[in-house]
């Protein structure tokens, strides 16, 4: 692409739906400030929009603060925050860790595992469970439905339904039986917000988290398999996990393209026309490796090196606002793995892994690894 425009590539998203990709990286970041000539609202473009077009459940209007502006945007931001100040991170630690055991423990004798299915998807699935306060089987459904959203080729009203259905029912549960969560936190501050767009926040909650750190978890142990050196680093702590999660962030983000804007008038930028309420979309995953914005090797790890100013959570105004929180969670996910099976090793080739279909993320089917089976350790 970068052959063409060093900043910009026309793509099609889905039969007959096109959007502009930004590819640059100092492009993207001027683009994601820039909140007067790139909104988040789609309403105009979907207006325009076949309601079956199976992208529609990841870029399509609605009520909560990715896809706002202006002063929807800071209510739903503050009402955001406000719910996830309230998690005690020395509680997550202790969730994630013993959900980590708990995995391990169930295939540690086994000597071989699908990291994906074993490991981080339950992982990510039963930690966001515990923040919400919401039962298995109401969870199950969510990730049902936002495994389907992100792979963008199930009917909207099919994907619709099911969130709906499954986050209603988590609503009225905490409703009923408040408790020390994120939803009953959005509750407490949801008094200016319609029962819709209260369901819009727990939503951008949840579809933020199950799918996109199960991957990165995924992505991170990949990385730590396929390059010996750079695994061997994190495990004798000569690098910091933090900084390895930096290093996949940066090369193999989960959510290669998102952070969709739509101009609400032309804009000319760098001899390239943008057209009005056409999606513009953030190519994470190409603008974290714009070779324009290239680091010295010796900054390859850390935070003041390349590694660290990625795309990965967006930037400006509608950046995540719950980046510290997926930090942890990966960290402490990479660090209970290879605190229990340090000597991970792929069991195919990496020409035999199969990525799974979909404009937006870069995400595993499966990830078979071998390890030395080991006794399970009793969790204290």
């Amino acid at each position: 692409m970068r052959r063409y425009h060093p900043d910009f590539a026309h793509v099609e998203l889905a039969p007959g739906v096109t959007a502009t990709l930004v590819i640059g990286w100092r492009m993207a970041v001027a683009i994601l400030h820039d909140t007067d000539r790139f909104r988040a609202d789609p309403s105009r473009w979907q207006a325009t929009m076949d309601p079956r077009c199976p992208v529609l459940p990841m870029m399509g209007a609605r009520k909560n603060a990715l896809r706002s502006d202006g002063h929807a945007h800071a209510l739903y931001r503050q009402a955001t925050n406000a719910a996830l100040a309230g998690v005690d991170l020395h509680e997550l630690h202790a969730v994630v860790a013993g959900h980590g055991h708990d995995l391990v423990a169930a295939v540690a004798a086994d000597g071989a595992m699908d990291l994906i299915a074993d490991y981080a998807g339950p992982l990510a699935f039963r930690t966001i469970n515990t923040m919400m306060g919401c039962p298995p089987e109401i969870g199950a459904e969510l990730a049902r439905g936002f495994a389907m959203m992100f792979e963008a080729d199930t009917d909207p009203g099919v994907v619709d339904a099911v969130i709906d259905g499954a986050l209603g029912a988590l609503i009225d549960l905490k409703r009923a039986q408040p408790g020390r969560d994120i939803p009953t936190r959005l509750i407490a501050h949801a008094d200016r917000m319609s029962e819709q767009e209260l369901r819009e926040q727990v939503l951008t909650m949840y579809a933020a988290a199950i799918e996109p750190l199960q991957h990165l978890i995924a992505n991170a142990a990949l990385l730590m398999v396929t390059d010996r050196g750079f695994g061997d680093q994190v495990v004798s702590g000569a690098c910091r996990t933090e900084d390895a999660l930096n290093e996949v962030l940066c090369r193999n983000p989960p959510l290669a393209n998102l952070c969709v804007r739509y101009p609400p008038r032309p804009v000319l930028v760098d001899g390239v026309t943008l057209p009005a309420d056409q999606p513009v979309l953030i190519g994470m995953a190409a603008c974290n490796t714009d070779p324009r914005n290239r680091a010295p090797e010796s900054d390859r790890f850390g935070r003041v090196g390349r590694n660290a100013s990625h795309l990965s959570f967006s930037a400006g105004p509608h950046s995540c606002p719950a980046r510290t929180l997926a930090y942890q969670c990966a960290v402490d996910a990479i660090d209970e793995l290879l605190d229990r099976l340090p000597d991970l090793r792929l069991a195919c080739s990496v020409e035999e892994l199969v990525w799974r279909a979909g404009p937006f993320h870069h995400a595993l089917e499966i990830l078979p690894v071998v390890f030395t089976p080991t006794t399970p350790h009793t969790h204290c």
